[in-house]
């Protein structure tokens, strides 16, 4: 079983193939052993058969995750989000929906490199789940739609002191990302495809907000597009800033 273990380990085609150990070696270093060659779970005999299903069920269920979760950010991807979306819309939730960008973030990436661009996406990460936790309840949803875009789901009541507590936080802790020159000046210099020197500010970031507190929202695609329109807005908006969809 350790051999076995081993091999499949040892080949990157098999990271996520869900491995469980079921042994009659019921020693601590066996156990260790098996976990450390990469096992996902490992139980002992005599086992429990109800105990046996519910751990297969659990790691299935973590490793379809994990195949679902962006990469970079550990978060839940475009599938999930729709889905998530969908469900409440269905169970006649009312939800507020938090569309998250980042400005002047691709000027950042060509002059600072893509290894510190990845860095922004996970600084941003997790700032998003500092305030969720904050603020909010464990039925949030946090999800990475891709490159530097996430969404929030929450109920509306939180929505404002969730986006408040990103904007606060975000553009303290991005300065941390630049050089002090760069801080000092207020942005970065990047040149065109011509040549020319152009002047980026500092990243920011724009949140749109979309709730069905005063309109029916019937799928995902319409929460899209609207969050879209208004995420707009707000990009047309100097500095970072959080704007909500109040129309019936």
């Amino acid at each position: 079983g350790f051999e076995v273990c081993s091999i499949l380990r040892d080949d990157e085609s098999n990271n996520l193939m869900p491995i469980i150990m079921l042994t009659a070696q019921d020693r601590e270093e066996d156990k260790l052993r098996g976990l450390e060659l990469g096992a996902d779970d490992y139980i002992t005999k005599p086992f429990n058969p109800r105990e046996l299903v519910s751990r297969v069920r659990n790691t299935l269920m973590r490793i379809s995750r994990n195949r679902l979760a962006n990469p970079l950010t550990g978060l839940r991807g475009n599938i999930e989000i729709q889905s998530e979306i969908n469900s409440r819309i269905a169970r006649k939730e009312t939800f507020a929906v938090l569309y998250i960008d980042l400005d002047n973030f691709k000027a950042y990436n060509d002059v600072y490199g893509f290894a510190s661009g990845d860095r922004v996406i996970k600084l941003t990460a997790d700032i998003l789940k500092d305030n969720v936790s904050i603020f909010s309840s464990s039925k949030d949803f946090i999800g990475h739609i891709g490159g530097d875009d996430y969404v929030i789901i929450t109920s509306p009541d939180k929505a404002e002191k969730i986006a408040d507590g990103i904007i606060a936080d975000f553009d303290k802790k991005i300065l941390d990302l630049y050089n002090p020159e760069d801080v000092k000046r207020g942005y970065i210099v990047t040149t065109d495809r011509l040549g020319n020197n152009i002047k980026y500010p500092i990243i920011t970031i724009s949140i749109a907000i979309v709730t069905n507190e005063n309109r029916v929202l019937y799928s995902y695609h319409q929460v899209s597009e609207i969050a879209a329109e208004v995420k707009r807005k707000a990009k047309s908006i100097k500095g970072s800033v959080w704007v909500k969809d109040k129309r019936r």
